[in-house]
């Protein structure tokens, strides 16, 4: 084994060698085999898929099983599978799947935009749009499908990027065309699936920027459904996708009002609260899992099939438990997942999207409230995903195959407590476990000789969009292991000497391996002084080992 160390500007060697801690090197090592599996199934989901992009625009179709598929669309093909095949070779560092990537990007907005940045349906056979007219509920809700389920995603992992000037692009251009009168104001549509899109987009936009426009945006969007047109007067509230994206949007301008404008904030109290003490009510099972809907008035009958999306309407209950700092909503997150253990073998609808979405619910969930029964049933859920994956490394044929993606490298990222190495190969296996005093241990092995860099992760939710707290969020990459750049880290080889490292340093860390090697690294914040507020650099990160510490 040889490690690139740092130069010496950066690190120096302590002079003794810490003590052996306690580490489980089998579990770190069986998780690297398991991100093996996932990174490698993501792999071949893009090789699959960019096989049948359109050989003119290189766009990729919205499915592949039947020619009127052959067409981009920003809802689907743009929102739910481009982005994954981004982050693949983003997080994998595959060069040409970063240049084909970024290849899509430019031609989807060369080809694509019909009313300013609005992109519209894009037909291969024609090269031309596929509609002969402009139809704005059809672009506004393309272009909020495209930044929630799309943008959102890559900007939470890879913060400012070409992505998210799209992304501001969009917003601006759904703003610029709204037109629907409400008492609260004008906003875009009156469709519920889009408004909750906006109102997750608008937050974290806020959060990024500091632009004024995107708060006052998603408070006007919250405003209307708190005081105009309340869920809780809905015959149906949906808990499944299509429908439960306003909870999880109201959610996150509930946040964003109890820390920027606590009068607001106490005004969307009653609201915020009868709709979850509703779904409570009515619109769960006994072990807590949700109904894709139900009704809170009138019709009390269920539909009695359970909504794979029940981790998306739950961030919504954290997100309040945050901003009301009670444990009133987190306790019923708390029941849901010491439940989950009896799911195991239900199957969800017949499909690996519905697999994709419950798995990713835990995952964000159990970042914050680990429970060992779930996170073994998380296992056993993604061995079934990875199943429906053909040789050829297509799924089902539909851009619902790039939401299997997403799911396997959030949990991938688990396994490895979010570190990833670049280039991320076949033979390469990276797991890692986190140890009771806070560090993390990494496991290393490649079949192969291999050199590269691991990149351990940072807090992004603070780096990139200045957020004042870590609440859960559909579309986001929990964070596991992060190392702040202003903090000071050892980091062991076993057996050898503990180096001290500068955070930043551990953003890019080189090793080469060579063949059949396995290398063992554990990293741990040292302590730091206090500044003037009270807090100490890595604290965030220390903070995050003593909450997430299942592996």
């Amino acid at each position: 084994m040889k490690l690139k160390w740092i130069p010496a500007a950066l690190c120096c060697v302590l002079m003794t060698t810490s003590a052996v801690r306690a580490v489980d090197w089998k579990a770190a090592e069986k998780n690297g085999e398991q991100s093996q599996r996932m990174i490698d199934f993501c792999s071949n989901y893009v090789r699959g898929w960019l096989a049948y992009a359109d050989g003119r625009s290189g766009l990729l179709p919205m499915g592949i099983l039947k020619e009127s598929q052959f067409y981009w669309n920003a809802k689907d093909s743009a929102a739910d599978n481009y982005p994954f095949i981004v982050l693949t070779g983003e997080i994998t560092g595959h060069y040409y799947t970063k240049l084909a990537a970024r290849h899509i990007l430019a031609q989807e907005q060369s080809l694509c935009n019909r009313l300013g940045a609005l992109p519209d349906d894009f037909n291969f056979a024609t090269q031309r749009f596929c509609h002969p007219k402009v139809d704005l509920e059809r672009l506004i809700f393309g272009a909020s499908e495209y930044c929630k389920d799309g943008l959102i995603p890559i900007t939470e992992q890879l913060g400012p990027s070409p992505w998210l000037d799209r992304m501001q692009q969009l917003i601006h251009g759904v703003w610029d065309n709204a037109k629907v009168e409400t008492p609260a104001g004008i906003i875009p549509t009156k469709t519920v699936e889009v408004n909750g899109d906006l109102m997750e987009v608008l937050s974290r936009m806020y959060w990024l920027t500091g632009d004024e426009n995107y708060k006052q945006w998603c408070f006007r969007i919250m405003d209307y459904y708190c005081f105009h047109d309340p869920l809780t007067k809905w015959r149906r509230i949906p808990l499944r996708d299509h429908g439960c994206e306003v909870i999880a949007g109201m959610s996150e301008a509930y946040l964003l009002a109890a820390r920027e404008d606590t009068a607001r904030w106490q005004k969307y109290k009653p609201a915020m609260h009868a709709l979850l003490d509703a779904i409570l009510a009515d619109g769960v099972n006994e072990d807590g899992l949700m109904y894709n809907w139900f009704s809170p008035t009138g019709d009390k009958q269920k539909d009695n099939s359970l909504s794979d999306g029940w981790g998306y309407v739950y961030n919504a209950y954290l997100t309040v438990a945050i901003a009301d700092r009670a444990d009133q909503y987190r306790l019923p997150v708390e029941r849901v997942l010491t439940n989950l253990h009896k799911y195991r073998d239900r199957p969800w609808l017949p499909g690996a999207d519905d697999y994709a979405d419950s798995i990713e619910g835990a995952v964000n969930l159990l970042n914050r409230i680990p429970v060992k029964s779930a996170f073994e049933w998380v296992d056993s859920q993604s061995d079934k995903l990875m199943a429906f994956q053909h040789d050829d490394g297509i799924l089902e044929g539909w851009y619902g195959d790039g939401n299997s993606a997403r799911t396997m490298l959030m949990v991938a990222m688990w396994k490895t407590q979010g570190t990833t190495a670049t280039p991320w190969r076949k033979e390469l296996q990276l797991g890692a476990v986190r140890n009771d005093d806070g560090s993390v241990s990494i496991s290393l092995q490649s079949d192969k000789l291999w050199s590269g860099e691991l990149h351990f992760d940072q807090a992004r939710h603070r780096q990139f969009f200045h957020m004042p707290v870590d609440y859960p969020r559909i579309n986001q990459f929990p964070e596991w292991f992060t190392v702040d750049g202003d903090a000071t880290y050892e980091v062991q080889v076993e057996g050898g000497a503990t180096t001290l490292v500068d955070g930043k340093a551990l953003l890019n860390y080189p090793v080469t391996l060579k063949t059949n090697e396995t290398l063992h690294i554990t990293i741990k914040a040292t302590p730091q002084k206090p500044d003037a507020n009270g807090q100490s650099a890595g604290s965030e990160a220390n903070a995050g080992a003593r909450q997430n510490s299942v592996n």
